[in-house]
């Protein structure tokens, strides 16, 4: 079968964090349609409006073969199909394939002899050809490598991140044969500035995009659980973890909350297809139940630092400062942040949550959790910029001092860097002999009664 770049219409079905930067990229040089079940996200779309802020409206405009559609007849015009559908876990932490295999089903009603589809969802080694081909050849009436082919191109977005942004990063490609991997190679490698690399087989990409976030699980864990034995030495694990920095080799990870869409649900992904098999993967669940207990373990921390200081638990009230699983940026997905918050209520805490990247009806639906509003919070503060370096300590104090504050808390814990919280006091929210924790280890040291 010969592939032609030339004569390749592309539809991108999903139009999240994933979805919408590929198909911006391959609408400057492609006729390219942009697919999504979620007929309000293609109107805000169309109107060269993206809530995940991963895409400027002028980005949008610049992307001259683009269209946007949630007409499944619309899909026909396209030859090839690439699927960035989410792949999540189900409340057993087990992978969730109903996206994945709703996708496919779906492509079957449209797939023509000659069409190939190109997968990027993170998956377990095996997934595309086990359990999505089999229902395009259903549906379809076609078969595999005769009339259709497939790829898989694992994504790599950061969301978030405006540097390494989808085209400066290098891409893996595979094809389902020798010259489909040429071909899904080309077409990639035509918008991919930082190049491509071309896997011997869609199996070895699958399992390559899965261990990426394996290895980054692993290594955050690692440094969680000895944060974890330095609060029982009475360390601070920033200042140990800034002395080891200093050998050359020694790898720069930190604590923390491990969420998002990828490093914390792509290990069950793996887990799952290894235990299928019969090989029970110790290492790799040991550092996933370090990093989903964390939340817990900071909550608590916060409480007994509450305690240290005389302030009453039970009906405190405590800020959490952002929602979203990582900084600048509106991202919710898996957050455990969430797993802080519900830890602090099980004590009688009233917490306020506040997060200017997040949407609160987006909190409300994911979480059912009530968002405070931050520009009421922040009426009123002094900004960091206003306290200059040259002060004394007498006057930053009594820059503080004089700060109207519209609430006070018994404790504020940074959960998230956003850069709104980085540029104001956080210290104007506390009240008198009151709990600061920094999650993100980032506010000055003299400030915070506890980090991680």
């Amino acid at each position: 079968m010969k592939f032609s770049l030339t004569q390749t219409k592309i539809a991108v079905i999903g139009q999240g964090y994933v979805g919408l930067p590929l198909a911006v990229e391959f609408g400057k040089c492609y006729p390219t349609l942009g697919f999504d079940i979620n007929a309000t996200r293609i109107e805000q779309l169309g109107n060269g409006i993206d809530l995940t802020q991963e895409m400027s409206a002028e980005q949008l405009k610049c992307s001259a073969h683009l269209k946007f559609s949630t007409n499944t007849a619309d899909l026909a015009q396209a030859n090839v199909y690439i699927v960035t559908v989410p792949t999540p876990i189900d409340e057993h932490k087990k992978p969730d394939l109903s996206p994945l295999k709703g996708a496919s089903k779906m492509l079957a009603q449209v797939l023509k002899k000659g069409d190939v589809v190109i997968y990027e969802s993170t998956v377990y080694p095996g997934c595309t050809e086990e359990d999505c081909v089999p229902l395009l050849e259903q549906g379809s009436g076609l078969k595999y490598n005769q009339d259709f082919f497939c790829g898989y191109s694992p994504e790599r977005i950061v969301p978030g991140d405006k540097e390494r942004t989808l085209t400066r990063i290098r891409k893996i490609t595979s094809g389902s044969t020798e010259a489909t991997a040429d071909f899904v190679d080309q077409l990639y490698g035509s918008i991919i500035t930082a190049g491509t690399y071309k896997a011997p087989s869609i199996k070895v990409a699958e399992a390559a995009k899965v261990i990426e976030n394996c290895q980054r699980d692993l290594n955050i864990s690692f440094v969680n659980e000895l944060a974890l034995i330095f609060d029982r030495l009475n360390l601070d694990t920033t200042q140990v973890l800034e002395a080891a920095g200093t050998k050359f080799n020694f790898l720069p990870f930190k604590p923390g909350l491990v969420g998002g869409h990828c490093i914390s649900v792509d290990p069950y992904y793996l887990t799952s297809k290894a235990e299928s098999v019969g090989y029970f993967p110790e290492v790799i669940h040991s550092g996933r139940r370090i990093n989903d207990n964390m939340g817990a373990f900071i909550a608590s921390k916060v409480v007994k630092l509450m305690i240290a200081k005389n302030q009453p638990v039970k009906g405190a009230k405590v800020l959490v400062l952002g929602i979203t699983f990582k900084e600048n940026c509106p991202d919710l997905r898996n957050s455990k942040v969430i797993d802080v918050i519900r830890e602090l209520q099980s004590y009688g805490v009233d917490v306020d949550v506040v997060d200017p990247h997040a949407q609160p009806d987006e909190v409300e639906h994911e979480y059912k959790l009530a968002m405070s509003s931050w520009s009421d919070l922040i009426v009123g503060l002094t900004m960091l910029s206003a306290i200059s370096n040259n002060n004394s300590v007498s006057e930053e104090a009594a820059i503080y001092e004089t700060t109207p504050r519209r609430k006070k808390y018994a404790a504020v814990i940074l959960a998230v860097s956003h850069k709104e919280f980085l540029e104001i006091d956080v210290r104007q929210f506390l009240l008198p002999e009151a709990v600061l924790y920094d999650v993100k280890a980032v506010l000055p040291q003299a400030w915070v009664d506890g980090r991680l």
